[in-house]
């Protein structure tokens, strides 16, 4: 987790749901112990046709992470980078392997 990314979903969750839905949400979060918080010191610029998802994969990357779950299909581009790898996965694939 990255405090940029943490912003939007608190952004996201109030403008879906509510503002105190998404603070609820967001206290959760911060309150998980699995919880990780990351600081990417690199920005990979990885995703041209929506540059705000580079977030994500640079939290990704910075974490080690063996998947990005999203049904986005930005983030298919991905698939093609031989470096840095960050392997994606969707949700339906991903809740077989759990």
């Amino acid at each position: 987790m990255t405090t940029e990314i943490l912003e939007e979903y608190a952004e996201i969750l109030a403008e879906k749901a509510s503002a105190q839905f998404a603070q609820l949400a967001i206290a959760t979060i911060l309150n998980n112990p699995y919880t990780k918080f990351i600081t990417p010191y690199y920005h990979f610029g990885l995703i041209t046709a929506d540059p705000d998802d580079n977030k994500f994969v640079d939290c990704a990357i910075a974490a080690n992470a063996r998947y990005i779950v999203t049904d986005d299909h930005h983030y298919n581009i991905l698939r093609d980078v031989e470096f840095p790898k960050v392997s994606i996965i969707k949700l339906d694939a991903m809740m077989q392997l759990l």
